[in-house]
């Protein structure tokens, strides 16, 4: 049996349609609101695009947080 390692907490990576989703957007407002530096440019993955879940959601909680001020 070979040993593999095995990763805890792993950090889902999202797609830009996933992205879209969570944030009630279009993916077209998406990849504005990367250029606008709103959202984090994306981990490149070959040729795809993925954002850890985590960076997405902490980015809410700020836009939330911006909100209560």
């Amino acid at each position: 049996m070979k040993n593999t390692p095995v990763l805890k907490n792993i950090d889902p990576l999202l797609t830009v349609k996933e992205v879209a989703q969570m944030r009630r957007r279009s993916i077209a407002s998406t990849y504005r609101d990367i250029e606008r530096g709103i959202l984090p440019p994306p981990v490149k993955i070959g040729g795809s695009s993925r954002w850890p879940q985590s960076e997405i959601i902490e980015t809410i909680e700020a836009a939330k947080a911006a909100r209560d001020r």
